[in-house]
């Protein structure tokens, strides 16, 4: 049996267990509604800025994503491994003949599919409502494709997350508290430490010269950033407005997203190494 094909019976058997654990449907309710809600309260605004009703949308949804992506990925990924170990079932799959970065590797391309495709469905559903409704330009579509694109990124960079979690605790509910408290901090309390920092320094070299970069360092932020920047038309403010100020290309936000994905998949992979069969 080829790598390939050990790492795809992984991942099939994985989404099927999600099926069973209706997590498919629950994230692609979630998103959809997510989705639609953002899009209709942005609808009025299109008028007031002159823009397409997907910019607006698309500039709504990459500032609010930051909650729901990560949540929904770490939620679904925190008992992966932990998970398999309390029910005794990890002995019997590292029996087998599959290694375990395999094992790893085909759990996380199973959660990020779950998760991708309720972003790609719930999203596109979404846009085709609003498109069919008040129309849509080429730079609306275009923005509506990327914020697709990079929202399965950064569910995938919350999936390795959680699953390199899942990896080094034996419990679920030491993994679900150690997921949440990950959520906590890039989602909500690195915002609140940099504003207040900027507060203090009041405008100082840290808001000049460090703040900018100790944005784009995580990986939420980095999302919204390469999602902003293009959208001229579209209001932003607060640490989202550096969108239009940092000296770097887009390019770079988007490879501090990749790079979180790539030392979470091998610091995810370290851990399921050292698991006791």
């Amino acid at each position: 049996m080829s790598v390939a094909t050990r790492i795809a019976a992984v991942c099939g058997q994985e989404i099927r267990i999600a099926r069973r654990n209706r997590w498919v449907a629950l994230a692609f309710g979630l998103l959809t509604l997510f989705a639609l809600a953002l899009t209709f309260l942005g609808a009025g605004q299109s008028a007031v800025v002159k823009a397409d009703i997907l910019t607006i949308a698309a500039a709504s949804l990459a500032t609010l994503s930051v909650y729901l992506i990560p949540l929904i990925a770490l939620i679904l990924s925190y008992d992966s491994l932990s998970g398999e170990m309390e029910r005794g079932t990890l002995p019997l799959a590292l029996a087998t003949p599959i290694r375990r970065w395999e094992l790893f590797l085909g759990k996380f391309l199973a959660q990020t599919a779950v998760v991708t495709a309720a972003i790609v469905a719930g999203y596109a559903i979404a846009g085709a409502v609003a498109a069919g409704l008040r129309g849509a330009d080429a730079a609306g579509l275009v923005a509506w494709a990327r914020l697709i694109g990079t929202s399965a990124g950064l569910g995938a960079v919350f999936v390795a997350l959680g699953m390199a979690v899942s990896a080094c605790c034996s419990r679920t509910g030491t993994a679900a508290a150690i997921a949440i408290g990950l959520w906590l901090v890039f989602v909500v309390l690195y915002d609140l430490a940099l504003l207040g920092a900027v507060i203090a320094d009041n405008g100082g070299v840290f808001t000049k010269v460090v703040f900018p970069w100790l944005v784009l360092a995580n990986p939420a932020d980095a999302f919204r950033i390469y999602n902003l920047v293009s959208l001229e038309s579209a209001p932003v403010a607060g640490i989202d407005g550096l969108a239009h100020t940092l000296p770097v290309p887009p390019a770079t936000a988007l490879a501090v997203v990749g790079a979180w994905l790539a030392a979470a998949l091998l610091a995810g992979i370290a851990l399921t190494r050292r698991l006791k069969p």
